[in-house]
């Protein structure tokens, strides 16, 4: 294989196989991969928008800490019966959602993962509540593992699933439990959790109501480089199959596993953090092969400010959210935060034009 070769055809925006972008993971050095994952990046936007890149006031709220899966790379779940469990009231919502709208910001991402007594009934009930009492909020919530779930636990389809959930307050779905989308990988770390092409079903779904998705993918773990370039080309082809004028998948979002204290951790032994280097080239990558999903966002949450701004630079266009509230990968060890100032300066210091954004990648 040529690397050249390779780039010209991604930055032609066609369509680079999972053998292409390892070779190009392994071989390509990472100022050409910047260069080239830029170029794409600039390719997909509008020209007055190429030096504005994006950021969201929104709030983590999760709804219990209660999960049958136990997935091996969590510490953030409890069994029903630990002294530990908690489930969120509808006094913490308020509480936290009034917060949230006091510093300017409207999205909510409700998160909690499997717990047996949360049926699709009471989630419409807390939707619909949550809606009553904040109307303008913007609930971007559960994930196709719960969708999996309450589908099985309820016997609806997916579509099902999603309808009553839009109808009842539900805005958007996360790209949560995507993990790597390849089943030796799941079978290790989240055997409980749907399968991958479970989780791409439930995808598609909520592309032909057209109800608004992102992608994610958790690297640094049991996967391969390989398997991680199959997760990326099974997102395109996800893509692809969405309805025209279906948004899709709206943004790509990867970030690096934190081992420190995991069951993962213990099975296998400690695992290398991901390196700045090998962020940056996932970045890059991952623009280069997902040339039909239009925003990819840096993770400074996982890897710094330092490591996110220069992702900017490497097929980035999107620094996230200062993310008011987050407990999960805390809980392995990630552990860097920005207030609203300190997210402005750092998208200036890296010399572009930060705008806030709304749940839908439009600047506000």
């Amino acid at each position: 294989m040529n690397i050249e070769e390779i780039l010209n055809k991604a930055v032609e925006l066609q369509p680079v196989t999972a053998e292409e972008g390892e070779f190009l993971f392994f071989n390509a050095p990472l100022a050409v991969l910047s260069f080239c994952a830029n170029e794409v990046k600039n390719k997909l936007r509008p020209k007055e928008n190429r030096n504005k890149v994006g950021w969201i006031i929104d709030r983590n709220i999760n709804l219990s800490n209660i999960c049958i899966t136990r997935c091996k790379f969590c510490n953030f779940s409890r069994s029903k019966n630990s002294p530990e469990a908690f489930v969120t009231t509808m006094d913490g919502y308020r509480q936290k959602i009034s917060e949230l709208f006091k510093i300017g910001g409207r999205q909510v991402l409700l998160q909690g993962g499997m717990n047996p007594d949360f049926t699709l009934e009471k989630y419409c009930e807390l939707f619909s509540e949550l809606k009553k009492n904040f109307p303008g909020v913007i609930l971007h919530a559960l994930g196709p593992a719960e969708i999996a779930y309450i589908s099985k636990q309820s016997k609806k389809s997916y579509r099902e699933i999603l309808e009553t959930l839009h109808s009842s307050g539900l805005d958007s779905l996360p790209g949560a439990g995507a993990e790597i989308l390849v089943d030796r990988v799941r079978k290790i770390i989240s055997p409980a959790k749907c399968s991958a092409q479970e989780w791409l079903d439930v995808m598609h779904e909520a592309h032909c109501l057209n109800l608004p998705t992102s992608a994610t993918m958790v690297f640094g773990h049991v996967e391969t480089i390989r398997e991680r370039m199959e997760h990326l080309v099974k997102l395109r082809e996800c893509q692809a199959q969405k309805p025209e004028g279906s948004e899709g998948f709206i943004t790509f979002i990867p970030w690096p596993f934190y081992s420190k204290g995991t069951r993962l951790e213990k099975e296998f032994g400690k695992f290398p953090e991901i390196s700045s280097d090998e962020y940056i080239r996932m970045i890059a990558v991952s623009r280069l092969m997902l040339t039909n999903i239009k925003n990819i966002q840096a993770s400074w949450l996982t890897v710094g400010k330092a490591a996110g701004q220069v992702c900017l630079h490497s097929g980035a266009n999107d620094f996230g959210s200062i993310m008011m509230e987050e407990h999960v990968v805390s809980a392995a060890g990630a552990n860097y935060s920005l207030n609203e100032n300190e997210m402005v300066v750092a998208i200036k210091e890296a010399g572009f034009e930060p705008r806030q954004r709304n749940s839908r990648y439009e600047f506000v």
